[in-house]
């Protein structure tokens, strides 16, 4: 079954390039050309993967994610004109789950949202063995099979980033992964030094997990190298 891809741009001329690419890639596609119209197709379609654009008239693409993210992991690539670092780690720590900066190369985007989609579907894997999918760590439960987390049999809503790096992470309990391996890894592209991914998504990851297992730090920096959690 085709995955469905919604593309939220008021630019007309940028959303209907961006179908075409997708479309050729075997992608079902619908658009809307704000915020407003986005948020009911999210609420009414089944929808696998969203690119959207900040700057929009009326409800802006930050708010949009936002919104979707209440109740919603579905993967977000975010587009914007403005280039600044803080712009991106904006649109990222509203949960974003990347970010490209127009005008941009219509092969990368398509090659973006593959490997967001692989992020977000690996799980239909089947495991090794009936416990290999699960790791536990205190009352930290990771289940690779469903794609989820829970404390204390509680959900931790994760994008599938963030469940990513934190599976990635758990299941090599001790080792230190610096952010260029856990980009690699994760993202399944060329890691950029001037990248801030996957700072802003750690930090995204800690405060989610601190606040369900009462502020406990699971998550460690080795300053200079990397990041690890231990057994």
């Amino acid at each position: 079954m085709s995955k469905q891809i919604l593309i939220v741009d008021d630019d007309d001329k940028i959303a209907k390039l961006i179908e075409i690419y997708l479309v050729n890639e075997g992608y079902d596609v619908i658009k809307a050309a704000d915020g407003i119209h986005a948020l009911e197709i999210v609420e009414s379609d089944e929808v696998d993967l969203i690119i959207l654009d900040v700057m929009m008239p009326g409800l802006d693409g930050i708010s949009v994610c936002l919104k979707i993210r209440e109740t919603r992991t579905t993967p977000i690539l975010m587009l914007s004109a403005k280039d600044g670092d803080m712009d991106k780690i904006t649109g990222l720590m509203t949960g974003a789950d990347d970010y490209m900066i127009k005008p941009f190369n219509p092969l990368e985007l398509v090659a973006r949202v593959k490997s967001l989609l692989r992020r977000s579907s690996y799980a239909a894997s089947p495991p090794a063995s009936p416990q290999d999918h699960i790791i536990k760590i205190g009352s930290l439960q990771i289940d690779k099979e469903t794609h989820t987390a829970t404390v204390d049999g509680n959900p931790v809503k994760l994008t599938p980033i963030e469940f990513g790096i934190l599976f990635l992470l758990a299941s090599h309990p001790g080792r230190v992964f610096g952010s260029e391996e856990i980009f690699e890894l994760i993202w399944k592209d060329k890691y950029l030094e001037s990248s801030n991914s996957v700072t802003v998504h750690i930090s995204r990851l800690r405060d989610k997990l601190e606040k369900e297992m009462d502020g406990e730090k699971l998550i460690r920096t080795v300053w200079g190298v990397g990041y690890k959690i231990e057994s």
